[in-house]
């Protein structure tokens, strides 16, 4: 029903609150589903850490899980300090934009672009395939994995479009049946081990202190790909200033117990001598071969299902991600305005939602029609170098927090403005060079590929035409250049803190 407005509302404020996202809709909790899912545990306890394992033979996986998760949490201090500050969508664009420039700004809100929607793309490389094989396994139906990556398409299309604290529910709801599984199966394991029995072995910090703990610690960071959403999130928090600083931290508290007590349970399961050899066997079924001679075939079929439905968790974490990155550039103008528009009944970014979904039915038809492999050519390649993109980002940040802290004169004390942020940063470069060292064998590249060093580039040819974008943008549309990283308080002025609402 249309509203006649109050007279002291003009229309241009209409047109900026009916762009605005929901605020106050997300917890912390919510906010930790987003994240949760995003990550994937499932898929990573099932897939990374199983062909880590096989992979490489350094079984002190658990360790790498508890370090990376000891540098991500150092990250945050500053990450979150920054969060408290700056309250927007494109949380890395803003951030870098305030700290280091605009253009750097720009530079990284295309990166996180690209990234997130690689991250999510991939997973229909993974989501298509598993589910025909679950759907032929247990009903003889042979369908293509593309028609099952459309129907789950169809669902995290649908759901983009809807309230943000439903997508949060749904989350809420598959993750939590997916952690309990895990967790079941960490007890089933920890309770049949191997016959040398319990073991610590895998435990001990020293078996990273070898070649080609680079290339696991690099895997580990993989896996926590995800946690830095919460500032996405912050403008539909319910108290930005304390909700994004609780889900961070309680996100990588929640990936590292399970990460660490899973990987560990592994190898009391097998045998710390055996774990490496089982896993190369086993493959991405090594969590079922421990635990089905203990559990019924059902339990079995149903960790099968979750680690299905933990991959559409992620896919619907990343399509969020995605469309609020969009949502953010398209609000300042650095991308097409329209993007920028929110659904007046459920605040969402509607038409950037839509852009997304798009771009991943457009990717989805190309495999199909062009034969390739959605796992080979899609999954790993396109995931590696979204989460690659994601540690170039998460670099910067660092650096971003430093310079604004500092710059500022911001009384934060030594620890947040200078100390852990530069700490995090050295750590996290040497990450990224290992990732670039090891990314060959990350993405299954033959040994000397060009393309193990080729692929990196595309960032740097990203850096490049960004740098050319920000002149451009500074030259002829200085008000668009001025306004980048503002966020909602910019684009919104005095009625960033007005409780307008208005229905058209």
């Amino acid at each position: 029903m249309r509203k006649a407005l109050p007279t002291h509302v003009s229309s241009l404020e209409v047109s900026v609150v009916s762009n605005t996202l929901a605020r106050g809709r997300l917890g912390a909790a919510a906010m930790c589903f987003f994240m949760l899912g995003a990550a994937a545990p499932f898929v990573v306890i099932a897939g990374v850490v199983s062909a880590v394992y096989g992979v490489s033979g350094i079984t002190s996986i658990p360790v790498a899980f508890v370090v990376v998760a000891v540098v991500l949490a150092v990250f945050s201090v500053g990450y979150v300090a920054m969060a408290r500050r700056i309250v927007n969508a494109g949380a890395f664009y803003s951030f870098i934009a305030r700290g280091l420039g605009r253009p750097a700004g720009v530079g990284a809100a295309l990166v996180a672009l690209a990234s997130y929607n690689l991250l999510q793309i991939a997973l229909y490389g993974l989501a298509g395939p598993a589910l025909a094989g679950f759907v032929q396994a247990k009903t003889g139906l042979a369908a293509p994995w593309w028609i099952c990556a459309v129907l789950l398409w169809a669902v995290v299309a649908a759901l983009g479009v809807l309230r943000v604290d439903l997508n949060g529910r749904v989350l809420a709801v598959l993750l939590v049946a997916e952690l309990t599984v895990i967790v079941g199966y960490d007890a089933v394991m920890l309770n049949h081990p191997a016959a040398t029995g319990w073991s610590l072995t895998t435990l001990n910090p020293g078996g990273l202190i070898t070649p080609g703990a680079g290339a696991v610690l690099v895997a580990a960071v993989l896996g926590y790909i995800g946690f830095e959403q919460s500032a996405i999130f912050s403008e539909e928090a319910k108290d930005p200033q304390r909700t994004v600083a609780r889900a961070t931290y309680l996100t990588i508290g929640v990936i590292a117990v399970v990460y660490t007590l899973s990987a560990w349970a592994m190898s009391v399961a097998a045998g710390p001598q055996r774990v490496a050899g089982f896993a190369a066997r086993h493959q991405d079924q090594t969590i079922f071969a421990l635990v089905a001679p203990h559990v019924s075939t059902v339990a079995v079929d149903v960790g099968n299902l979750l680690m299905i439905t933990s991959v559409v968790a992620g896919l619907i974490s990343y399509h969020n991600a995605s469309a609020r990155y969009a949502y953010a550039l398209g609000r300042e103008h650095v991308l097409p305005g329209f993007l920028g528009a929110t659904s007046r009944r459920t605040k969402s970014p509607k038409w950037a939602s839509v852009a997304q979904t798009g771009l991943a039915l457009a990717c989805i038809i190309c495999y199909a029609v062009a034969g390739w492999d959605p796992l080979l050519g899609g999954f790993f390649p396109g995931g590696i170098l979204g989460g690659f993109g994601v540690l170039l980002l998460l670099v910067a940040a660092s650096a971003a927090v430093a310079a604004y802290m500092t710059l500022n004169h911001l009384q934060v004390g030594w620890w947040r403005a200078l100390i852990t942020p530069v700490t995090a940063a050295v750590a996290l470069l040497w990450i990224t060079w290992q990732t670039v060292a090891n990314l060959g064998p990350l993405i299954g590249l033959p040994p000397g590929s060009p393309l193990a060093w080729r692929l990196p580039l595309i960032y740097v040819a990203v850096a490049v035409v960004v740098v050319v974008v920000a002149l451009w943008l500074k030259a002829r549309r200085p008000g668009v250049y001025a306004g980048v990283g503002r966020g909602p308080d910019g684009e919104t002025g005095a009625l960033a803190g007005r409780p307008v609402e208005v229905r058209l």
